[in-house]
């Protein structure tokens, strides 16, 4: 059934963001520029500084320094209830003692919107998280995935000019989490509001974002699609914290080409002129050489250590001559089987040119 919610599409820029705790420099000079209507992931491991970000944007964290623009108003000292922002919180946040409907309008009586407006909007929240009756049942009663609905609707009804997410999957058990994964990002794209969602989980914001911001000890270190991020990451910390990534140390030898453990490997991009380099190597880009490889691949022989059974996948670990340990990937299906290698059996690997990625290491 179509929404009659009208979330508003702004951008958000921040500019020279630092906030100080003491000596301690929790965000260090962080610009960045959110489009209108964008889904942006801020990603990054415990302490790096994505969630004061998201303090400063929401209003519960004032900057030392620098300033927030949302759309053409800057709120970088606006109160938290005058930015006009939906927020969805980890632990959703919700009044046990109000039923779904009443947690739902709560921002409509906090804003002493017309009551008569609230029926029209609240039928349009439940439809569009797909809770329509459910409006008078106690969140007691609700499940985990339906509360992060509640939460989600509630954040939605009073047509924020953004939304902030602070992982708000990260409750839920593994299956309903990439359900709702898949539903946020439908809902994103009939909606278009400008989102912004804090993570930990780089394959959460590998499937939701338009692009990702990730975040080491305060400052910003690549910002990209995800695609960009995975296949092209710009250091060592960014490869290591994308994907299903083993690093391994080369040398430089041309633009086009590198060493590993002494033997020549090309690379489709240009090898970056540092001393201390990384092969970024991804599980699902290796394959065993074979009649169907091309000619221009680089072969990397070595000796299977072992075969992890893991569903869907075995992940096989090859040592490579030159003793580095990598792992690829074949389907549990009857050709990944039939394809299975012996523990201690050498083998042959292929990776493309195009799948060669040096990076440097991170500062």
């Amino acid at each position: 059934m179509k929404s009659t919610l009208h979330p508003q599409k702004v951008g958000v820029s921040i500019r020279n963001a630092v906030k100080r705790y003491g000596t301690f420099k929790a965000l260090d000079d962080v610009s960045l520029d959110v489009a209108p209507g964008e889904f942006l992931s801020i990603l990054g491991p415990s302490g790096s500084g994505k969630t004061t970000l998201l303090g400063l944007l929401g209003g519960f964290v004032q900057p030392t320094s620098g300033s927030i623009h949302l759309g053409d108003t800057e709120i970088t000292h606006t109160p938290p209830h005058l930015r006009d922002i939906g927020i969805v919180f980890q632990n959703y946040a919700l009044f046990p003692h109000m039923t779904v409907g009443e947690n739902i309008t709560f921002p409509l009586r906090a804003r002493r919107m017309p009551k008569s407006e609230w029926p029209a909007k609240l039928q349009a929240a439940l439809e569009m998280v797909e809770l329509s009756g459910y409006g008078d049942r106690a969140i007691s009663a609700l499940s985990g995935g339906q509360r992060q609905r509640v939460a989600l609707a509630r954040a939605m009804i009073f047509e924020p000019r953004l939304i902030l997410m602070d992982e708000p999957l990260s409750a839920l058990d593994k299956q309903l989490r990439e359900n709702m994964q898949l539903e946020l990002k439908q809902l994103h794209a009939k909606l278009g509001a400008t989102i912004i969602y804090v993570t930990h989980d780089q394959r959460e914001a590998l499937t939701m974002s338009d692009r990702i911001a990730v975040m080491k000890n305060g400052r910003l270190v690549q910002v990209d699609t995800p695609k960009q991020l995975h296949d092209r990451p710009r250091d060592s910390f960014v490869a290591s914290f994308i994907g299903e990534a083993m690093l391994l140390p080369v040398r430089r030898l041309d633009a086009g080409n590198l060493s590993l453990a002494g033997n020549t490997l090309r690379s489709a991009h240009p090898v970056p002129a540092s001393e201390d380099l990384f092969l970024t190597v991804h599980s699902e880009k290796l394959a065993f050489a074979g009649p169907q490889t091309a000619p221009e691949s680089n072969l990397l022989p070595g000796t299977v250590d072992s075969c992890l059974y893991q569903g869907e996948s075995v992940r096989i670990f090859v040592t490579l001559a030159g003793g580095e340990q990598v792992s690829l990937r074949l389907p549990s299906n009857h050709s990944g089987w039939q394809m299975m290698p012996e523990t201690g059996q050498p083998v042959t690997l292929a990776l493309h040119p195009e799948d060669t990625i040096v990076v440097p290491r991170a500062a």
